[in-house]
């Protein structure tokens, strides 16, 4: 009897033992579980973030004109904030939104008295019914896929509403008003008419070295008020001397029939243009520009020329800063304006990694035609631009 209840006991205490070891066990089991849920979900938060990257730029200016003749003297500011999303749902996709709003418009104003703008960034009115689209303040919005086709070898392929400045143009020391060179003659050249904010595509080919870009767009109005189409081109390569590196670049672009000639009717715009920039050294890097463009329809320049210097601020030990120099030359157009000269100096110092403040000053000669309506001008603009980056 007594070995019998002992057996119970241990059967008991056995049966007992197993039931808490598998409560052990769902226990453990649901623990890994959970574990692994918050990881995955803590992943999946993560890669989502990785994926959206939100930047962009905030830039004011103040200009003061000093003209000859009965051309005022006054001064003027803007504030320009340009904010950016990018999203990026594969390692091969993006999707990029860019707006564009403005706090007046600087020396934009009637009485400014020259033919060319002193400081080329989006102002108010200029983010607003942007192309007569009807459209305020969205700048770009446009998809982009990237296909890997070997080492160095990659083919991209966007479509959207985009900026043809982005692809077509482009210059190391003079591409950016924001934080190079102000007036308009050196951030693209005003013979090569490249269109912003609108309908388009563009295809980016890179091998190695060499890389070929193609653009088209739909543009709502043009100065006429018409509509039109354009397209560009442009081939590129770069190198990387014992001087330092460089990039060599020719534009082609042209138009749709949509511009007013001189004797009535319509005609196309066609262009070329070279960009070209250059290191020299740790110190300094040097750019040159040359644009050519048909004078069928009515032009205020059918050629430019136009080049410069940049000096790094290493020069007087703070790498951060840069000085830049240029000077252009337009003329030759059917329109009124018989030639302008341009020369621009400025000096940006880098207060912190995201702000900049600049210095410049611009000289600009503007003549006209014998039978023109206008009186030649010239004078100076000078200013003070402040750049924040995020």
């Amino acid at each position: 009897m007594k070995n019998f209840i002992r057996i119970l006991v241990a059967g008991s205490l056995l049966i007992a033992g197993s039931a808490l070891a598998d409560e052990a066990s769902t226990n453990v089991r649901m623990n890994q579980l959970e574990e692994r849920l918050e990881k995955l979900e803590k992943k999946s938060s993560e890669s989502f973030m990785d994926k959206v990257k939100i930047s962009g730029i905030i830039a004011g200016a103040y200009q003061y004109q000093s003209a000859n003749a009965d051309n005022d003297d006054f001064g003027r500011g803007g504030i320009v904030f340009q904010p950016e999303v990018s999203i990026c749902p594969t390692e091969a996709d993006e999707v990029f939104f860019k707006f564009g709003f403005g706090a007046g418009n600087g020396l934009n104003v009637d009485k400014y008295a020259f033919n060319l703008t002193p400081w080329a960034s989006d102002y108010e009115d200029d983010v607003k019914d942007i192309n007569g689209r009807n459209r305020d303040y969205l700048l770009t919005v446009w998809w982009k896929h990237v296909f890997s086709l070997g080492e160095r070898h990659t083919l991209g392929i966007s479509g959207g509403i985009i900026d043809s400045t982005d692809y077509l143009d482009e210059n190391n020391y003079a591409n950016d008003q924001n934080t190079q060179f102000m007036n308009e003659a050196f951030v693209n050249s005003p013979i090569a008419f490249l269109p912003s904010y609108d309908i388009g595509g563009a295809l980016e080919w890179e091998v190695g070295a060499f890389s070929a870009k193609g653009v088209i767009m739909g543009v709502g109005e043009n100065d006429d008020g018409n509509a039109y189409s354009f397209y560009g081109m442009q081939l590129a390569y770069s190198v990387d001397s014992s001087m330092g590196q460089g990039t060599y670049r020719i534009i082609f672009d042209g138009t749709s029939k949509d511009f007013a000639k001189p004797g009535g009717g319509k005609a196309s715009l066609k262009g070329v243009t070279i960009s070209c920039d250059q290191e020299i050294g740790r110190l300094l890097g040097v750019w040159v520009r040359f644009s050519w463009q048909d004078d069928k329809p009515t032009v205020d320049y059918d050629y430019m020329y136009s080049g410069g210097v940049n000096i790094s601020g290493a020069l007087w030990g703070r790498e951060q800063d840069n000085a830049g120099l240029g000077y252009a030359y337009l003329g030759g157009g059917n329109a009124d304006i018989d030639n302008s000269q341009v020369m621009e100096g400025y000096v940006r110092f880098g207060l912190w990694d995201f702000c900049a403040l600049t210095f410049d000053a611009q000289y600009l000669d503007d003549k006209y035609k014998g039978a023109s309506d206008h009186e030649d001008v010239k004078g100076w603009v000078t200013g003070v631009r402040v750049t924040v980056e995020f």
